[in-house]
């Protein structure tokens, strides 16, 4: 079931650098957010904190708070691995077990979690497939590697992997980064379908992909090298693209800076 996110005065460090300064910002459900910005403005790294992954890098830590339908997922005690499972992420380049089945890389995760009755592993490969709208290309050769898949096709198994342990919030890095041009369209189509059962944040640089799929638009940037990342504003798309209240943004998107 999609969930509301709300970011109170986010900041981010990796270890004494303070990478992203004081986000706050709101992430309705059944919506997709996609955030902007030039190359080094922290856009990523608050992703990243969204599920706790900027965990993973030595040294990195966060202040301030993220709710989960008023949920703080930073609380005490909270396990950083159950906020994965319910906040779910696709990365750049698609990332599929490459000697793994097809069908055991969709359920790698609820065979993680301890599941092992074989009809429901099934239930749940059949139906994640469906929807990442892959099923009907690979439903004859679900015992073949994940690897041996094109590059979107590879994507959107990664994200069949994502959606099979039933996530609230899937977010996406650039997922179309590394994606050619009739991929990156499937992919778009796939956030539109996705967006009815979750809540969706993106990544991208690519101006024209965020004005296509997002309903509102985060703009990051930071003052200079070696400063913090911070949010500059956030509006509903077709606002940030066609009348966005501060000038950098308005350079930003016409191109005349990043």
């Amino acid at each position: 079931m999609a969930k509301r996110l709300d970011i109170k005065d986010l900041n981010v460090y990796y270890g004494k650098f303070h990478a992203v300064k004081d986000v706050t910002l709101s992430v309705p459900p059944h919506s997709i957010t996609a955030f902007i910005g030039p190359s080094g403005c922290g856009k990523s790294t608050v992703l990243r904190t969204l599920n706790r992954m900027h965990e993973e890098i030595p040294g990195a830590y966060a202040v301030g708070s993220v709710l989960l339908d008023g949920e703080d997922i930073y609380a005490k005690g909270i396990n950083p691995t159950a906020v994965r499972t319910t906040i779910g992420m696709v990365f750049q380049r698609p990332n599929p077990f490459p000697t793994m089945s097809i069908r055991d890389n969709v359920v790698a995760g609820l065979k993680l979690q301890g599941v092992r009755n074989k009809a429901q592993l099934a239930e749940v490969c059949e139906r994640s497939l469906r929807g990442a709208n892959l099923w009907e290309e690979v439903k004859d050769r679900l015992d073949k590697p994940g690897g041996g898949l094109s590059g979107g096709q590879q994507q959107r198994l990664c994200i069949a992997r994502a959606i099979a342990v039933s996530p609230d919030v899937l977010l996406m890095d650039e997922p179309c980064s590394a994606l050619d041009p009739i991929s990156t369209l499937a992919i778009e189509d796939l956030m539109q379908e996705l967006k009815k059962e979750y809540t969706i944040v993106i990544v991208t640089h690519n101006m024209q992909q965020a004005a296509r799929v997002s309903d509102q638009t985060a703009f990051f940037n930071l003052e200079a090298v070696g400063q913090p990342g911070q949010l500059v504003e956030i509006a509903d798309t077709e606002t940030m693209f066609s009348n966005p209240t501060k000038k950098e943004t308005e350079d930003y998107i016409s191109g005349r800076f990043g």
